[in-house]
């Protein structure tokens, strides 16, 4: 007996913590039949919280942190609010063609005053959807604008009145202001500091989501909004003509004058945003790039973490997802006056998608969602939650820095040092995406970077690494699966970061007599492994347990013709969670259950090939599935290789299959 609790307490020992250990997801209780499909949260100054529904209600809700909150109907019959503030005693909202100006001048409960502050300009289309606002310093909103999309190009987004795909900035008395252009669904809006940021989702001339800095003047990717640059009161100057003089819009047509989808062309010779910025000063390249399946697919709002509220992240920014129900963490620095920085994973596992956030006062975080039909992780299409911590201390990177020779890593808690003074523990990749017409990028011109030294500061809260390898304007994933916190010798809660190095500060840098250049990988490399003989088993009789045997190649995975699955060894569950993860896979799929895209459970028991699958991989029939809103765009950068491992792992969990407990093992980033 005691020796099995010793044992146990070993294993639990080593066990280390994760997101859910510190940040707990708690519900709250609306009456029943109430349908939160919440476009806008804000906390009101007593306290109490606003919320606005994309169906058009709006709520205030009485003591919304307590076991029993009191909702009360303030307004309803609205168009698709997307949006919510409150300000001197009114809440203003963005309906669909209006900035709305809402209140209760009789103090019933309820609103008795609707007033137009500025009429917004739409075409009719279902996709011109408008969000905010967010207030400004100086007492105006901002407000972004939707893009609508093709008629039969329905894949290329369109702006089809004026200051579509724009951010403007709308003055107290109802004037509009064109802020800047380039954005294609720009859900996310924060107001950071005094300044406008916001999010993009991933589609056509978008590689991925990422947090932009909006400047008056700047263009931020699509090329839709430019359209009317023209006109006298346009901050931007940049047209249509002068980008597409630059960069291919990809308008073909076929044999029968139809025109032809835009899709990703491996191996081609492409752009980057960055490098238009070079012959545009106008073009606004991200802050903080996203990487899309892995920091969200949908990226939504933007807020501050106040001072007090969740330890030692105050003051970093948190982004919403709406289709993993995720929220990633972001920590901005400006270098030579621009901003950058490094992106997070922070914490999975919401009902539904993430589409707005708002403080409450005892510094927890009132979470507002929706799927909208488009699907999104998590079980419900609509929700209000609120994430709590717990007050523990998670070991995490607190931040990381860009510095003249490379980066500088600061932990919440102090690390092991001798993890992280040993080269080993640390792995670094760049990669930048196209820019382009198709729906989104690949991560391309991938490459790797060596970690030539690193110092450990003395309280070991800091480990400043030399990087040889450094590309300006590329995404730099850091990733720290070695280090080890001093307590415990846990491993990082999130143990990769995503810096956006848009410049490299200058400085002094560290001399290499400075830094450990220790290497234990290299060691292990460098030690002449003993080759033991190998005694081949007798034909047909199988090989005993613990022998030794050669090591041989594995044949690829090949699909007998006729075969409803191929007659190959399905990968175990460590060997494909890295590719499904990898190649974004879980960004749209759960093993078990629906989620963007269908769960690969159901994929099995349509008896693909193999191949089959690899060629759906590569050419999606969405025809084949008609209940799902959103399209799996094709995705050819996948590896033949990876795409059979993939192909046989699902197929693995068919009806019958022997591995098919293993989906039940998998679990995608929302935690379900």
């Amino acid at each position: 007996m005691f020796t099995a609790a010793v044992v146990s307490s070993a294993v639990w020992a080593q066990e280390s913590p994760k997101e859910e250990d510190f940040f707990k997801i708690m519900k709250v209780t609306a009456p029943e039949g109430t349908l939160l499909e919440v476009g806008g949260l804000t906390v009101l100054p007593d306290g109490d919280l606003g919320i606005a529904t994309r169906r058009g209600d709006i709520f205030i809700v009485e003591n919304p942190t307590s076991k029993k909150p009191y909702f009360r109907k303030f307004a309803s019959g609205l168009h698709e609010v997307l949006g919510l503030v409150y300000k001197d005693g009114a809440f203003y909202c963005a309906q669909r063609g209006e900035l709305t100006k809402l209140v209760d001048t009789n103090k019933d409960g309820k609103a008795d005053l609707f007033e137009t502050v500025a009429a917004l300009p739409v075409s009719g289309h279902y996709h011109e959807y408008s969000f905010g606002p967010k207030l400004a310093p100086d007492g105006s909103f901002f407000v972004t604008g939707n893009v609508a999309f093709g008629d039969e190009e329905w894949w290329r987004g369109e702006s089809r009145v004026p200051w579509r795909g724009w951010t403007i900035k709308i003055h107290p008395d109802g004037r509009i202001e064109p802020w800047a252009t380039g954005m294609r669904s720009p859900c996310g809006l924060g107001v950071v500091d005094g300044e406008f940021f916001y999010s993009d989702n991933q589609g056509d001339w978008i590689g991925s989501g990422g947090v932009w800095h909006v400047k008056k003047g700047s263009f931020t990717g699509h090329p839709a909004g430019l359209k009317w640059t023209n006109m006298p009161n346009s901050p931007v100057k940049l047209t249509t003509e002068q980008l597409y003089a630059k960069v291919d819009p990809r308008q073909n047509k076929n044999a029968q004058g139809r025109y032809i989808k835009p899709e990703n062309v491996v191996n081609e010779n492409f752009v980057s945003l960055f490098e238009l910025k070079e012959q545009f000063p106008e073009v606004q390249t991200p802050a903080v790039w996203l990487p899309h399946g892995i920091l969200g697919i949908s990226n939504s709002e933007i807020v501050q973490i106040p001072q007090g509220a969740f330890g030692p992240f105050s003051g970093q920014l948190l982004v919403g997802d709406q289709g993993q129900s995720k929220i990633s963490r972001v920590v901005l620095e400006k270098v030579n006056g621009e901003y950058q920085g490094v992106a997070f994973d922070f914490r999975n596992g919401f009902q539904s998608g993430v589409l707005r956030m708002a403080w409450a006062p005892d510094g927890s975080l009132f979470v507002g969602e929706t799927n909208r039909g488009w699907g999104s992780a998590g079980e419900a299409n609509q929700g209000l939650q609120r994430l709590v911590w717990n007050n523990q201390m998670p070991f995490e990177m607190k931040t990381v820095r860009a510095m003249p020779d490379g980066f500088e890593i600061e932990f919440t808690t102090p690390v092991d040092k001798k993890s992280a003074e040993d080269l080993a523990s640390y792995s670094i990749e760049s990669f930048v995406y196209k820019y382009h017409a198709v729906y989104g990028s690949p991560a391309v011109n991938k490459e790797k970077a060596s970690v030539k030294g690193v110092k450990v500061s003395e309280d070991g809260l800091k480990a400043r690494i030399i990087v040889d390898g450094m590309r300006r304007y590329f995404v730099h994933n850091i990733t720290l699966d070695g280090v080890r916190s001093q307590e415990g010798s846990y491993s990082l809660v999130h143990p990769t970061a995503y810096y956006t190095l848009n410049n490299i500060p200058q400085g002094q840098k560290l001399a290499m007599s400075e830094v450990s250049t220790r290497n234990s990988a290299a060691a292990v490399a460098e030690t002449p492994a003993k080759a033991a003989p190998a005694t081949p088993a007798k034909k047909g009789a199988p090989a005993k347990a613990g022998a030794k045997t050669t090591a041989t190649k594995p044949a690829a995975p090949t699909a007998k013709t006729g075969d409803a699955v191929a007659s190959v060894k399905a990968p175990t569950l460590d060997e494909i969670k890295p590719l499904l993860n990898r190649h974004t896979c879980t960004a749209c799929h759960n093993a078990e259950k629906r989620q963007v895209g269908p769960a690969f459970k159901d994929v099995s028991k349509r008896r693909y090939t193999n191949e089959q699958i690899v060629e759906l991989i590569y050419n999606p029939k969405p025809q084949n599935w008609p209940d799902y809103a959103t399209e799996m765009p094709p995705m050819p950068q996948v590896p033949k290789a990876d795409a059979l491992k993939i192909a046989a792992w699902i197929n693995s969990l068919a009806p019958g299959a022997k591995t098919a407990s293993a989906a039940k093992e998998l679990k995608s980033p929302d935690g379900q």
